[in-house]
């Protein structure tokens, strides 16, 4: 059809993702894919290089990442205002998939908990490669290997529902993550901190539009939306007035926003405006690859396992 849509969004259960976004490449559509990108990072290799080969736009929905104040933190950290970053924890517990199973009537606990439909991990690939690119976002460092415990509770679990992670990034820096979707009393508990030898920066999602930053020897102070104080590029995300939490729904349509100004610029021949970034699908193949070596970390007993970025290009 002449009148034929810009782009496709992906928002299907997971062993779906890669036939329809590979369907959609091969006939010259622009995606937008919910995470996690394919079932296998080999999958999302092969998405990457189809969409190279036809100069398509991809984009992976990490949401976390564009959360306005989170901008903020990204050009504080780039900035050297905490200076180096030297250590990262990170946590990300729910309790719905305790209350689903107590409840045993929950289509999303069905697919979920479902390694054929799922993927080889549950909470580890669902929420902690949330943290996985909120972190890259906040601090563009990148993991280099991986200590796992991935832990069934109950047994019974096919796939992980809890899980901690000993992390070592780029330069040296160590990180650590929990995710849990079994932690009874916690709904959407997101909690980024991000210490650096000048200082350290804060993010809770239960104050999703306030960042905490403390420099050394100073009393800690609080940055938030739509303030004149902010970078310009996290003033460009602010959407509505000072005071008002800007939440899930202004993170997406950030997202979004940055993801058709690309698109936009693209059409046009010009250059898109730098403010607006969105996750695209190399970051979707290091959350592949993240989760796959934290899966293989724990098969082999708990040991650190290094985090493979072969450079493969398409045939």
């Amino acid at each position: 059809r002449e009148d034929r849509i810009d782009f496709v969004t992906i928002a299907t259960p997971n062993n779906t993702h890669y036939a329809i976004a590979k369907c959609f490449l091969e006939h010259g559509f622009h995606v937008m894919c919910d995470k996690p990108l394919a079932m296998s990072s080999q999958e999302g290799q092969e998405l990457k290089c189809l969409a190279r080969e036809k100069n398509l736009q991809f984009g992976v929905t990490f949401t976390y990442g564009y959360y306005t104040i989170i901008e903020q933190a990204r050009q504080m950290i780039a900035n050297g205002e905490i200076g180096d970053v030297k250590l990262i924890m990170t946590e990300y517990p729910q309790d719905w998939l305790a209350v689903a199973l107590a409840g045993e009537d929950s289509d999303q606990a069905m697919w979920r908990t479902d390694p054929k439909i799922s993927g080889i991990s549950g909470a580890t690939a669902d929420i902690g490669s949330h943290l996985e690119y909120a972190v890259y976002k906040m601090t563009g460092l990148k993991i280099q290997k991986v200590l796992a415990r991935l832990n069934k509770i109950p047994e019974t679990m096919q796939i992980d529902n809890d899980s901690q992670i000993m992390l070592e990034y780029e330069n040296g820096v160590k990180g650590f993550f929990w995710t849990s979707q079994i932690a009874i009393g916690r709904e959407c508990a997101v909690l980024i901190r991000i210490y650096g030898d000048k200082g350290s920066i804060e993010w809770n999602h239960d104050m999703p539009s306030t960042l905490r930053v403390t420099k050394l020897d100073e009393p800690p102070q609080l940055y938030t939306t739509q303030r004149s104080f902010l970078y310009d590029s996290a003033q460009a995300q602010s959407r509505i007035c000072a005071g008002v939490i800007e939440g899930y729904y202004e993170a997406f349509a950030n997202m979004y926003r940055g993801y058709c100004q690309t698109l936009i610029a693209r059409y046009m021949g010009e250059e898109p405006d730098p403010r607006y970034t969105f996750a695209d699908v190399e970051d979707g193949v290091d959350g592949l690859r993240f989760v796959e070596a934290c899966v293989e970390s724990d098969k082999k007993g708990n040991i650190w396992v290094e985090i493979n970025r072969p450079e493969l290009t398409p045939e």
